[in-house]
């Protein structure tokens, strides 16, 4: 079951990279949507099958929370190209930062022993589904052609995705 639940996470950066050509493509929004929906699947699924047959992996516990983030990192670029938004691109270039630091600190305490302080939290599970919730959204506007060619709307998409990142910034300094 663990080779099963591993090959889910897996996936979702298959899916992550598919999702992003089809993204780039003028006709493949509609299909960007239903891959990135299979991806959040995944997400949920890995998760629920590993606590629920007991088959928490350390290759899990690592591979998860970069599967999450590679898939939440090719939506901020692919809208950031798609919507011409240097904003967009911002938020990713932070959201990579900040793993960058976390990255640091969890080879640092495991180096010091105590890796139980930087485990993922159910405040992070909470990040990544409003993420993917939020990112649903955005892709089922923009599978309207007629509405993303509108500026006022482009202009929505990308004020959503600021005030998306405020709200995840807000949560993780209230829980943290």
């Amino acid at each position: 079951m663990t080779t099963f639940i591993n090959l889910l996470t897996f996936s979702r950066i298959f899916l992550a990279a598919l999702f992003f050509y089809y993204l780039m493509s003028p006709d493949g929004y509609l299909l960007a949507l239903i891959l990135f929906f299979l991806a959040g699947i995944t997400d949920y699924f890995d998760g629920y099958l590993a606590r629920k047959y007991n088959a928490v992996s350390q290759l899990g516990e690592i591979l998860d929370p970069i599967a999450d983030k590679i898939l939440i990192l090719f939506v901020l670029f692919g809208l950031a190209i798609n919507l011409s938004s240097y904003l967009i691109g911002f938020i990713g270039a932070i959201i990579i930062t900040r793993e960058i630091w976390v990255g640091a600190l969890r080879d640092l305490n495991a180096r010091n022993g105590i890796s139980d302080a930087t485990k993922v939290t159910f405040l992070a599970k909470i990040k990544t589904s409003v993420s993917i919730i939020h990112s649903i959204n955005i892709f089922i506007w923009i599978s309207n052609k007629q509405y993303v060619n509108n500026c006022y709307s482009r202009y929505s998409i990308i004020h959503l995705t600021f005030y998306h990142f405020v709200y995840r910034l807000n949560l993780y300094f209230e829980y943290s």
